[in-house]
């Protein structure tokens, strides 16, 4: 589901950034524009850096679900094969003991 997401946010992004460049929100100011031109100019360049803010903030809030997850699935992975460990060489010993108890009624 949070892929789905990202690549939701991503392309509104990628929208937002191409309708703003089409007004004239473009990366480099144009040295003729007016006082009003070059305030709407300007608050096009700080939504622009909003938006990527909120953007690398997602990224990393994302990032960090997806890290915390995979780490409770190896936990679990571990948890899992220490058991599986503990059975076996449970019944290593059993095994053993059998072992050991057919050796003895054989040398009688």
């Amino acid at each position: 589901m949070a892929a789905v997401e990202l690549v939701a946010w991503m392309q509104l992004r990628v929208w937002s950034v191409w309708v703003m460049q089409g007004l004239g929100f473009g990366s480099e100011p144009a040295d003729n524009l007016g006082s009003s031109e070059a305030t709407v100019w300007n608050a096009g360049v700080d939504f622009r850096k909003r938006e990527q803010a909120k953007g690398e903030r997602y990224l990393r809030a994302c990032t960090k679900e997806q890290l915390a997850a995979l780490k409770k699935h190896h936990e679990n992975e571990i948890s899992h094969h220490v058991k599986e460990i503990e059975c076996l060489q449970k019944e290593m010993e059993e095994h053993k003991q059998l072992v050991k108890k057919l050796k003895h009624h054989d040398d009688d």
